[in-house]
């Protein structure tokens, strides 16, 4: 039998006050493994550290921070001896068409999905070359693979973080770290249905993302299910992690006939376009 990597270890997760982040923390908390909750929103960090139980901790932390990442990553490091995971899973969407998005639109999400990764990624690496183990997990996305249209923001990001996480990846393995990706389809959570950010500039329309994610990529997929299987593949250290069979096999697809692909995003695309009034 596999020996577990989670039992007893100590892992940080950025944006985990909801979704994604939530179901991650509550997931490696039953394999055994001591979480430390961290989220913009302070309160959903509490909520969720609390039904993790007595293990968990919680802060509050803007990953745009990078001093503020930096000193929560080696506070907990020295409170605990060492730190085993870090998730950066803070992340943000981005919608709309191209050329009705601002320069901030495109700044927030910079800021956010790629810096924001960067930031937790930099602190966290030097102390696991010092401990000479440890493990990085970035949430990416599909469309981190592939065209992500009226979602441009998000995968040009996306496409970022699986970029520096598989070059990272081979430079990390010298010193026993492991990095590794996600890049799940649709996954249930409140960001499919979430507006833009309200203070940022309004733009005149937005796609319905749970209808168009799903005609792009089938029903989203269940977020503990998701959870379970995503840490069933850090722990097989699966370079990129793609979730779930279905998205695997578009993925493989369009690697392979590209051209399929294009096609039906382009169909996926005026079906979407013909509800804006």
């Amino acid at each position: 039998m596999e020996k577990s990597i989670w039992k007893d270890a100590v892992a940080l997760i950025t944006g985990g006050g909801s979704g994604i982040g939530k179901a991650l923390a509550l997931a490696i908390t039953k394999r055994g493994t001591k979480v430390i909750v961290t989220d913009i929103n302070l309160s959903n960090a509490q909520l969720v550290a609390e039904e993790c139980g007595d293990s968990a901790t919680s802060f509050r932390l803007d990953v745009t921070d990078a001093s503020a990442v930096e000193k929560i990553i080696k506070a907990s490091f020295e409170k605990y001896g060492h730190l085993d995971f870090i998730f950066n899973n803070a992340g943000i969407a981005i919608a709309g068409e191209v050329q009705e998005l601002s320069a901030s639109h495109w700044d927030r999400i910079i800021d956010v999905n790629i810096k924001g990764v960067i930031n937790g990624a930099l602190a966290a690496y030097p102390l696991m070359i010092k401990q000479g183990a440890g493990y990085i997990i970035n949430t990416a996305s599909l469309a981190g693979l592939g065209p992500a249209p009226f979602l441009t923001p998000y995968g040009m990001t996306k496409h970022a973080v699986v970029g520096f996480s598989t070059s990272l990846r081979l430079e990390a393995a010298n010193y026993g770290v492991k990095v590794n990706v996600l890049c799940p389809a649709a996954i249930e959570t409140p960001l499919l249905d979430s507006d833009n950010p309200r203070d940022l500039p309004s733009v005149p329309w937005v796609p319905d993302m749970r209808r168009f994610l799903t005609s792009l990529g089938g029903p989203p997929y269940p977020v503990d299910k998701f959870a379970e299987e995503a840490l069933d593949g850090v722990q097989q250290n699966k370079g990129v992690i793609v979730i779930p069979g279905q998205a695997r096999l578009t993925w493989r697809i369009g690697r392979f006939i590209p051209s399929l692909v294009e096609k039906l995003g382009l169909k996926a695309v005026q079906v979407e376009r013909s509800f804006r009034k």
